[in-house]
């Protein structure tokens, strides 16, 4: 896929992910993997109206080559690449539901949710909780990057998911995936609640997806 049709996907999948509030205000940003380095959503901007134009292009030691200035969290992303070569794509939110479920009490740290649908299961399987830093603290990256050779998703406590895919769409989907997830672990709590069972889980980690 060329520059151009990145950048206007990249525009794409961050209006479709506020206009349905996955994301709000200035939050939330979308990078991708390419040949020269990575293409990245700008600092400070909604991820309703990005301007192609402005979104960040970056070279493979990070540095700004055009555009405006990176996301605060890029390094964040740049975590997740280094530990995943074969992804091309990260999503980070601060979506409602998993940010919610990020502050409970007495969630497992290393695995925040349990085999709710087949498709969390195969989209997400193992979610662990990354602790609390804040903003820009550079040690959050070297928690995630300690992550990420095992996990292509993990959730910042008090913060929101960052997931990693083989492409944009695989990310988002799978951040979607999350999100839904997290909504209904919120709704299922204090119901008596039937999990899939380890058997069911390992057929699913079985299947390609």
């Amino acid at each position: 896929m060329n520059e151009t049709r990145t950048r206007d996907l990249i525009v794409g999948m961050a209006k479709s992910l506020f206009d349905r509030g996955l994301t709000f205000g200035s939050s939330g940003n979308i990078s991708v993997r390419t040949g020269e380095g990575w293409l990245m959503t700008p600092t400070g901007c909604s991820m309703g109206n990005i301007d192609p134009n402005s979104i960040s292009k970056l070279d493979k030691k990070g540095n700004l080559i055009s555009g405006d200035p990176p996301t605060k969290e890029s390094f964040l992303h740049l975590a997740m690449y280094e530990k995943r070569p074969q992804d091309s794509a990260v999503v980070h939110l601060h979506s409602t539901h998993s940010v919610a479920v990020s502050c409970l009490e007495g969630i497992n740290p290393k695995n925040v949710l349990p085999p709710i649908t087949a498709y969390y299961v195969m989209r997400i399987g193992i979610l662990p909780l990354i602790p609390y830093f804040p903003p820009g603290d550079i040690k959050l990256a070297n928690v995630v990057r300690e992550m990420a050779s095992k996990h292509h998703a993990v959730l910042l406590a008090n913060h929101g998911p960052v997931v990693s895919g083989k492409s944009l769409k695989d990310a988002v989907y799978a951040t979607e995936e999350l999100e839904e997830t997290a909504k209904l672990f919120l709704l299922l709590q204090g119901h008596k609640t039937k999990y899939l069972n380890p058997i069911e889980e390992e057929a699913l980690k079985k299947r390609n997806y």
